[in-house]
């Protein structure tokens, strides 16, 4: 299994020994929404492996992830896309959104999630954003948790009706719920293209990059509402000794008080953080990782232009 590759390599000695397909189908598919509506849980169920990290707490993701799933005939590129936010009008959710607009009109096939019985705003901020030559395939969520499921078919009338939408797939990601009726309704709007990443690759993500967002995503799970979301994380080590990965992590807050929130009681909390980030980090790197954890405070780097794009923001 490949984490990371240099688009084509591989496909260029598929095509040589010609068993690609001729109507083979390949592309980027955008999944968007507002924050907490299930995208990178989604994606990591279509792709079969996590490479998007996923919390209760809202805005968790902030990169544009792309994973990938090859089968015999087609190839699916899934970029998750960073929640549509609208409160707070920092540099670094302005960033954020430009990276969802942006997506949105270099994809083949975008995916729009709502959440079953819930439509907000929010929710129609993104429906704004939605170019019209592109299939858009309106994908009802959750739709496990509405007591009342005759009332699925006409939330979904509802919504339908605010976009011309290709598609509308009721699902619950979590459950893998109509999932594969998903993927066969993406796979009749690809194009006909031979594939971009080799059979065995997932992401186009380093390991690097990786391991920072698995650290990310236990602060979020592990802290929930009591750390503000301007919180990040750098790698500042990363060696690798036969199979044996060496990491050295920094998580970045902006105030002491956050600090002490992350490194709990007698530093338990931190303790807690690293453990679950190192064996998620040995399961996904298939390996022993050795990992250390810092916290540092960093005033206002949330809102610095620069600085985001020195720590990785687009």
């Amino acid at each position: 299994m490949n984490i990371e590759t240099t688009p084509g390599d591989n496909h260029q000695d598929g095509s040589a020994q010609g068993d690609i397909p001729a109507d083979f189908r390949c592309g980027y598919i955008a999944i968007v929404g507002r924050p907490n509506v299930g995208k990178s849980t989604l994606m990591n169920v279509l792709i079969g492996a996590k490479v998007s990290i996923t919390s209760r707490k809202a805005q968790t993701t902030r990169h544009r992830i792309t994973g990938v799933q090859t089968r015999d005939d087609a190839q699916f590129i899934y970029v998750d896309t960073p929640g549509f936010q609208t409160r707070h009008a920092n540099a670094l959710n302005k960033t954020l959104n430009k990276t969802v607009s942006n997506t949105l009109t270099a994809s083949d096939v975008i995916l729009f999630l709502v959440e079953a019985g819930t439509f907000g705003p929010a929710d129609q901020q993104v429906v704004d954003l939605l170019p019209k030559n592109v299939p858009v395939i309106l994908v009802i969520n959750k739709s496990d948790r509405m007591k009342d499921k005759a009332e699925l078919m006409p939330f979904a009338a509802k919504v339908a009706g605010l976009h011309d939408f290709t598609a509308v797939v009721p699902v619950s990601a979590k459950l893998r719920f109509q999932v594969d009726a998903l993927e066969k309704e993406i796979k009749r709007h690809l194009p006909q293209n031979p594939p971009v990443f080799g059979p065995d690759d997932i992401t186009d993500r380093s390991e690097k990059f990786l391991a920072a967002e698995i650290v990310r995503e236990k602060v979020f799970r592990l802290l929930g509402d009591e750390l503000p979301y301007t919180s990040t994380v750098l790698i500042e080590q990363f060696e690798q000794e036969g199979n044996l990965r060496r990491i050295f992590a920094a998580i970045l807050v902006e105030r002491d008080t956050h600090k002490s929130m992350i490194i709990g009681n007698k530093g338990a909390r931190l303790k807690e953080i690293s453990t679950q980030s190192r064996l998620d980090m040995e399961k996904l790197f298939g390996g022993p990782v050795y990992l250390e954890i810092w916290v540092k405070v960093k005033s206002g780097w949330a809102d610095n232009e620069a600085g985001l794009r020195a720590y990785g923001y687009e």
